[in-house]
């Protein structure tokens, strides 16, 4: 015989119904209000350069989050007078080339550490994350004697080796990773099929690690591209300067003062490339890092 359930256990249920829906909904806007705080973070500082771009003369000095009037002089005077288009150009064509030469070597080394079997490759493949460690000071001297014995001194060469020795360790080691992941019998069925090294790795390792290679690549042209101290060392003729080095060299109409509006200016303008490829390779890098981060 069934009885009917009674109105104090009904009662005890909904209201174990209530607080767990409390709890998520607490649970909810904790997490949206922390993302909103760091979305936050992390935009106003180019929100506020946007803003000062667009603001003249006296109006910098005055803190205010909307312009009163919108001032296109200062692009202007970054883009034509400053010569920041010609450093854009530099910039562009470094990053493009040190992603190209680091992707190439990180690649082969990668199959070597990952697929070739010979003594000591744990200690090699730790030696090289230990070489990312070094602060660029540290080895500032050591690349700069490097750079002058190759004859590479005052030209784009030397930005693109140096650049290069600091992208090659991490990549090395993600694409390791990544390789160490991809199962064997896809190396195997390709030499069955006649297949040689350069061509497993072509047609085989490349389209499974183009996830890790649009992530790795996109490193090494954030780190070109904002890369301040070798440019300054190397570099000392005008027209082979990279956007960092130009920005700081801005001048204003006397030796006292700093045109904050051209530097924001130009600041909006190097910024905007680095957005736009985020943007546009936005999965890539999301399944990149958290196909490492599963397989690593």
């Amino acid at each position: 015989m069934l009885y009917p359930r009674r109105a104090p256990e009904r009662q005890g249920e909904e209201l174990m119904k209530i607080t767990r829906w409390q709890r998520r909904a607490g649970h909810k806007a904790v997490i949206f209000i922390g993302a909103l705080m760091a979305c936050l973070f992390c935009v106003f500082p180019f929100y506020y350069a946007i803003i000062s771009s667009l603001r003249a003369g006296q109006e910098l000095f005055t803190p205010a989050y909307f312009p009163n009037s919108w001032h296109w002089d200062n692009y202007v005077v970054a883009l034509v007078d400053n010569g920041i288009a010609r450093s854009l150009l530099n910039s562009v064509l470094v990053a493009v080339v040190t992603v190209g030469l680091c992707l190439l070597v990180s690649v082969t080394a990668a199959f070597a550490l990952a697929r070739v079997p010979f003594r000591g490759r744990r200690v090699l493949l730790f030696t090289i994350l230990c070489v990312s460690m070094f602060p660029q000071v540290a080895v500032l001297t050591g690349m700069f004697e490097l750079v002058r014995f190759l004859g590479l001194y005052d030209s784009l060469g030397a930005l693109v080796i140096s650049y290069t020795t600091f992208s090659l360790p991490f990549t090395v080691w993600v694409l390791t990773t990544f390789m160490k992941s991809i199962p064997v019998e896809l190396e195997e069925a390709a030499i069955v099929d006649g297949a040689k090294t350069g061509t497993i790795i072509r047609r085989v390792f490349a389209p499974v690690l183009a996830p890790a290679l649009v992530t790795t690549g996109l490193l090494a042209f954030i780190g070109a591209w904002n890369e301040f101290m070798f440019a300054l060392t190397f570099i000392i003729s005008s027209d082979k300067r990279t956007v960092p080095v130009a920005i700081s060299m801005f001048s204003g109409a006397s030796s006292y003062e700093l045109p904050w509006g051209s530097i924001m200016a130009a600041s909006v303008v190097v910024t905007l490339p680095i957005i736009v490829l985020v943007l546009i390779f936005q999965k890539r890098i999301v399944s990149g890092l958290t196909s490492g981060a599963i397989k690593g």
